[in-house]
């Protein structure tokens, strides 16, 4: 009868040190997994591939990391693309890319990734979602290198985790104005 005793008390110990064991764990790995992001020990340029952009706005948009590059692409004769890297990991791009004349925003933000369901803006100029957007420039914005073409911007998050409405739409607006203050949006000087 003892044996007998000595089963039960075992079979209810055990479950209880396995639920002791399991709450240690649980414990452990909500430390782990918390709220906190990594920090951004990188610091951002005030300018990024040629264009003036208020730092803290493109920080909202990073992951955080402890280095960050920069490196201007130019995939085709009317893009130009500003990528920067967290870490050695592509993070978040910054584009100019020109596009036939009489396409919507939203038209053009098909061709981008992370648009789809996108916020468009009441005067049709934005799209934004957590992860990327467009922008459309003001209609002074022309070039006579690109005939009957709209200069748009475009702003998209890499796999990074990064899903933020609010930053992406700010980083936006910014950008895009930023864009149609610069050379972009302006003939070259004679002799250029």
């Amino acid at each position: 009868m003892s044996a007998r005793g000595s089963l039960r008390r075992h079979r209810f110990i055990g479950p209880a040190v396995s639920l002791s064991a399991a709450v240690a764990l649980a414990a452990t790995l909500s430390a782990c997994s918390g709220d906190e992001q990594p920090k951004k020990a990188y610091t951002v340029p005030a300018s990024l591939c040629g264009i003036p952009v208020d730092p803290a706005l493109v920080k909202a948009a990073l992951p955080g990391g402890d280095s960050l590059t920069t490196a201007t692409e130019k995939p085709n004769g009317g893009t130009v693309r500003c990528n920067l890297s967290v870490d050695g990991k592509q993070a978040l791009s910054l584009a100019q890319a020109w596009w036939t004349q009489g396409q919507t925003t939203a038209t053009v933000s098909q061709g981008y990734s992370g648009t789809d369901d996108g916020t468009v803006s009441e005067d049709l100029r934005f799209v934004h979602t957590g992860k990327a957007g467009v922008g459309k420039t003001v209609s002074s914005c022309k070039i006579s290198r690109q005939p009957e073409q709209d200069l748009y911007t475009v702003v998209q998050t890499r796999d990074t985790g990064i899903d933020d409405p609010e930053a992406i739409e700010k980083l936006l607006t910014a950008y895009t104005k930023a864009v149609e203050g610069s050379a972009a949006c302006r003939e070259p000087a004679a002799g250029s």
